[in-house]
């Protein structure tokens, strides 16, 4: 079986719930893997147009999986070397850790593989 690269890209804007509580970002940013495949994250692009430090929580099933921090008007590049599979169904969701009440927006570029 061929192994097909899925991107989740956009701009997407979001309202800070505090940095314990990761919230959805608008419009959503979710990936499901196909019932007969696997999936690989293999890297995440990130920039943050806030004034204010934010991290993306890179939810499965709802449970975190993954933070990257993006400092205030910064971007990351994030390679990943360490991959683990993803199940088949499982659904992966960005979500966003922000201060409290802040609006912003934030540019992602994410490359998954299915396998």
């Amino acid at each position: 079986m061929n192994e097909t690269p899925k991107f989740i890209q956009g701009v997407f804007t979001f309202r800070g719930a505090g940095l314990t509580r990761p919230a959805p970002l608008s419009p959503a940013a979710t990936y499901k893997v196909p019932y007969d495949r696997r999936a690989q994250l293999i890297y995440l692009r990130a920039g943050n147009a806030s004034p204010e430090l934010v991290y993306l929580a890179l939810n499965r099933g709802g449970k975190s999986m993954r933070l990257f921090p993006v400092g205030a008007k910064e971007a990351i590049h994030v390679p990943l070397s360490i991959v683990e599979d993803v199940d088949p169904e499982s659904e992966l969701e960005l979500c966003i850790g922000a201060p409290e009440g802040l609006d912003g927006a934030i540019v992602i570029d994410m490359g998954v593989l299915e396998i």
